[in-house]
């Protein structure tokens, strides 16, 4: 396994609880949209075992061409162990990134896709949108519910829909109006749904869905395929 270690080049504070670490890339290190990396923070793999308390699964939020590998977290005041020196790196801090893989990139099958998420689950679908933008090949439209009741939404440079380039982005403040939009769009029997949250957001998703009549292999998931499998 190899470890890249980089330093942050900046931190954008989204809002007041999310934060944007901009990392150099590592010369060799490469990716795709819909990308997740673990990033572990100083001190991580400098005992006999790993500390896993300083290692997170986290998406990347950029493409290459951006020439910076983005994350996105939110940073509550009562936080984990990891989420608190977080907080308190700067600029020119050391963060290690390894084990790099897509699960989840932009599928082109000429049909509609649709993305899901609540609140900083945005993060995820920021290259997906992105990607589309930049080459729309073989996609027909996408779509994108995000779930939050806070008003301070993510990128709103990105996720603002936009007719002319075949992208409508729409949010809902409560879970109740979420589900009544995700039934309703699922009326398309044909479309691509991704869906990134916590695991239980993703099993109640995976529930409307299915009762709705989409199928399994219409639902994408940032899982690896044998977790994929116990979700489906």
């Amino acid at each position: 396994m190899q470890i890249y270690w980089t330093k942050i080049n900046k931190i954008i504070e989204e809002t007041p609880e999310i934060k944007t670490y901009m990392l150099d890339c590592p010369e060799g290190f490469t990716w795709e949209e819909g990308s997740h990396t673990h990033m572990g923070l100083e001190g991580f793999n400098a005992g006999d075992k790993p500390n896993r308390g300083l290692v997170r699964h986290m998406s990347i939020c950029t493409l290459p061409h951006e020439n910076a590998i983005g994350i996105t977290t939110r940073i509550r005041e009562q936080c984990s162990e990891y989420k608190a020196t977080l907080r308190n790196l700067e600029v020119g801090s050391k963060v290690a990134i390894f084990k790099t893989h897509s699960n989840v990139p932009l599928k082109r099958e000429d049909k509609n896709i649709y993305l899901l998420s609540s609140g900083v689950g945005l993060a995820t679908f920021r290259p997906l949108v992105l990607e589309f933008f930049d080459r729309p090949d073989n996609v027909n439209q996408i779509h994108s519910l995000n779930i939050d009741s806070s008003k301070d939404f993510l990128f709103p440079e990105i996720f603002t829909s936009a007719p002319d380039k075949k992208f409508t982005a729409q949010f809902v403040d409560s879970r109740q109006n979420y589900y009544e939009e995700v039934k309703k769009l699922a009326a398309d029997k044909d479309g691509i749904f991704y869906v990134v949250g916590s695991d239980e957001f993703l099993e109640q998703n995976i529930e409307v869905l299915r009762e709705q009549g989409i199928r399994p292999e219409q639902i994408m998931l940032d899982k690896r395929e044998q977790q994929r499998s116990s979700f489906l």
